[in-house]
């Protein structure tokens, strides 16, 4: 349905009585490419938990045993997931949004390309730097691309999902999907250590932090308008 705008006392309305903003292409820029550095770092950082080996996150333990027992690499094996997981928006009536399908295709992409360049790791000395390097990394992304505004991914959605369709509670819902994840994945073969726990217990500071400094200040001037506003709670997972 065609939705107009209109303006009073400085302020531009949709006709719902929504508040838009007016972005500049500067601005809308700036997000676009913190919604792809962002995704891009997300994949690197997961590379780095993978080359590790001392436990990865969540979803990560999933794509890592799906790949043992395909022989396909783990971030063809994350598209596939992301897809199939994007599906299931369909019967949630969950809407993508451009950060939610780009986040399919290019968290995996970055994922492979990084472990093709990463050389191998055996010792802790070497190891331990790269887990908390892939942590840091992790929440440095998190920041970036949730800091874009163009919708959650797809796992996120999911969650978001069942919280609408259950009445549960989103920490409830995100506990219970990623619970079912991790044991699925390490019944398959993924690596599940004291990394899962470390990130899971330091991700939610780190993506925190970087979202106040990656966070997009609202345009004022400009041709382009797109609907304003925050979601109500955000979900730190791509």
């Amino acid at each position: 349905m065609h939705q107009s705008t209109t303006t009073t006392g400085g302020h531009v309305l949709s006709t719902q009585g929504h508040p838009v903003k007016r972005l500049t292409h500067g601005h809308l820029i700036r997000r676009l490419s913190q919604l792809y550095v962002g995704l891009a770092l997300y994949g690197a950082s997961s590379a780095l938990l993978v080359e590790a080996g001392l436990g990865l996150e969540p979803w990560n333990v999933l794509h890592q045993g799906l790949a043992e027992r395909t022989g396909l690499t783990i971030g063809v094996v994350s598209i596939i997931v992301g897809a199939a997981v994007l599906l299931l928006w369909i019967p949630l009536r969950q809407r993508p949004g451009l950060g939610t399908v780009s986040n399919v295709f290019v968290v995996g992409i970055a994922m492979d390309g990084t472990l093709a360049a990463l050389p191998e790791a055996h010792s802790l000395a070497v190891r331990i730097p790269l887990l908390l390097a892939g942590i840091v990394l992790n929440g440095v992304a998190t920041g970036l691309y949730i800091s874009a505004r163009f919708g959650p991914g797809p796992r996120d959605g999911l969650m978001t999902g069942f919280n609408r369709r259950t009445g549960r509670s989103i920490r409830l819902m995100r506990t219970a999907v990623e619970v079912a994840v991790v044991v699925t994945g390490f019944a398959l073969g993924g690596t599940v250590g004291v990394g899962t726990v470390l990130y899971a217990v330091s991700i939610g500071p780190l993506a925190q932090l970087f979202l106040r400094v990656f966070a997009v200040p609202p345009a004022s001037d400009g041709s382009t308008v797109v609907a304003a506003g925050q979601p109500r709670r955000a979900i730190l997972r791509p």
